[in-house]
């Protein structure tokens, strides 16, 4: 067991393995490779990349920008240069993942167009897709800012592309705007998907 726990890696092919053994212990059960089947599949798969997501916005925001000016100067590096360019990888790609697999699954179950028009493009308001296309269009632009605000942004701040120091300096404090307004929305955004699922 600590040959699996000593590698994140080994970890997380663990975890897909245990959660294979589910799919398969369902398919045994009477289960089918059907659009239920892979609605729910598509499902896992954007709830697991958005707690990757929504789960680092809320540690840049909650954890990291807040204790950044306790940490002294001589430390600062380990973050910057380390820490915080991980995080951003983990941080888009997870964005992108969420924004991706929630498109599929507003495919598959047939309500990406009546979702993303808000209902306005049909001849009659389905409420628990507008709730939805409410959700989505927030993930969207939450998805925008961090690809194209965002992360510009950070590399700038973080010295990952050339800029001086005053061009860091607002680079930083653009990417900390965006990332709380992603906070902001996150909160709506939230309550917009569960709300689709649990009051319409």
């Amino acid at each position: 067991m600590a040959t699996i726990l000593s590698s994140l890696r080994n970890t997380v092919i663990a975890g897909f393995v245990l959660a294979f053994i589910l799919e398969i212990m369902y398919l045994q059960g009477g289960g089918a490779l059907d659009t239920t089947f892979w609605t729910f599949s598509f499902r896992w798969l954007h709830v697991l990349s958005g707690i990757m997501w929504i789960g680092l916005l809320y540690y840049f925001n909650f954890v990291q920008i807040p204790n950044m000016p306790n940490i002294p100067d001589d430390q600062k590096p380990a973050i910057g240069k380390v820490i915080a360019p991980a995080a951003l990888w983990w941080f888009r790609w997870g964005a992108m993942a969420t924004i991706v697999t929630g498109l599929i699954l507003g495919y598959l179950n047939g309500y990406i167009h009546d979702a993303l028009s808000l209902g306005m493009m049909s001849d009659f308001e389905v409420p628990k897709n507008t709730a939805i296309g409410i959700g989505m269009w927030l993930g969207i632009i939450m998805w925008f800012n961090v690809w194209f605000v965002i992360w510009p942004n950070q590399k700038k701040a973080l010295g990952i592309v050339e800029a001086d120091a005053d061009t860091k300096a607002a680079s930083a404090r653009t990417a900390m705007l965006f990332s709380r307004t992603n906070t902001m929305l996150s909160i709506p955004m939230l309550f917009a998907m569960v709300a689709a699922q649990n009051l319409y």
